[in-house]
């Protein structure tokens, strides 16, 4: 049994509002985020939260909603509730970012599968060299992520248990992108509208085509 736990109680510091609510395509950010994990192989979905109209989101996918009162205290507290919160039968870990907007359940699913088939006991997906998210922590592990401090989560466990880490390079990169400011927004939105144009042109050529 997999775990799946968004966390989405943060303060959007470097945004000017909560960043987990602003549209992507007429979809909030957040729910984007509920929808790839709630079509993936996890065998639950746990979402940290602290804003209710988070909560009010999750509801509709009837995912299990924790409140985290210890929000201020770093991402570790959210790492700790959602430890917690897990069914005792829990193999691992899969932690999610909530402002991840181009996360696929099939991403999710690589992951799971990497760990199920690997030795490792820490799952981390690369985009371009670069560390990203979604990261599988096994449930052997849990003792060290009910240790864990400030807003690093379990990050600050990969140097001591390198040695058990496993990294799964992801080759589309946009995939890896997170959304922590104004301009990141602004960027994404722009990519979008990129997606769509390439859609949009390439269900032209095939319309062509079918005339031919």
């Amino acid at each position: 049994m997999i775990s799946g736990i968004i966390m989405a109680s943060g303060f959007s510091r470097r945004f000017n509002q909560n960043k987990l609510l602003i549209n992507i395509k007429g979809i909030p950010l957040i729910e984007r985020v509920i929808q790839a994990a709630n079509n993936s192989d996890l065998d639950e979905v746990i979402i940290i939260y602290r804003s209710p109209e988070i909560k009010k989101i999750a509801d509709k996918y009837q995912i299990k909603s924790v409140f985290n009162t210890m929000a201020h205290a770093g991402q570790s507290a959210a790492v700790k509730l959602g430890v917690n919160t897990t069914k005792a039968n829990s193999l691992g870990y899969l932690f999610m970012v909530g402002d991840q907007p181009f996360i696929t359940s099939d991403l999710i699913n690589r992951v799971i599968n990497e760990y199920k088939y690997s030795q490792a006991s820490i799952i981390i997906p690369t985009y371009g060299g670069k560390q990203g998210n979604p990261v599988l922590f096994s449930s052997k592990l849990k003792a060290q992520l009910m240790k864990v401090e400030g807003d690093k989560g379990g990050r600050s466990l990969f140097k001591d248990l390198q040695h058990e880490v496993k990294f799964l390079e992801v080759e589309d990169e946009k995939i890896g992108i997170d959304i922590d400011t104004e301009k990141d927004y602004e960027e994404v939105k722009s990519e979008e509208v990129k997606s769509e144009e390439l859609r949009m042109k390439s269900e032209e050529v095939k319309s062509e085509e079918c005339r031919m």
